[in-house]
């Protein structure tokens, strides 16, 4: 495996820590994740929410920062920004997450 795929690996497994709290589902099994990139010390990510109207982005923000922070103490600088292009949509969520959320059969 690659440098730059492990990295990648660990990005994602640090993101599973942060949960949705209107879901109770991590973000990254929601879906909400779009894109990560890693560069020397900083990662920069584009992600969405449920909804436009969702009031806690700030708090999602901070969490991921946070979770990045404890998993990754080398990355200095996190950068999350929040896109609608593609808007979200169930079908983004992973298997693991439609059965937390009963989505089975919709």
């Amino acid at each position: 495996m690659s440098e730059s795929t492990l990295n990648q690996d660990e990005i994602i497994v640090a993101l599973h820590e942060v949960i949705d709290p209107e879901a109770g589902v991590s973000i990254v099994d929601l879906g909400l994740i779009y894109h990560i990139q890693m560069y020397e010390r900083r990662i920069d990510i584009r992600m969405t929410m449920t909804t436009p109207a969702c009031p806690l982005h700030e708090s999602i923000r901070a969490e991921i920062k946070a979770a990045i922070g404890r998993c990754l103490p080398e990355i200095s600088e996190v950068s999350v920004e929040l896109v609608w292009d593609p808007p979200w949509h169930p079908d983004r969520m992973s298997e693991r997450a439609k059965r937390q959320l009963g989505w089975f059969g919709r």
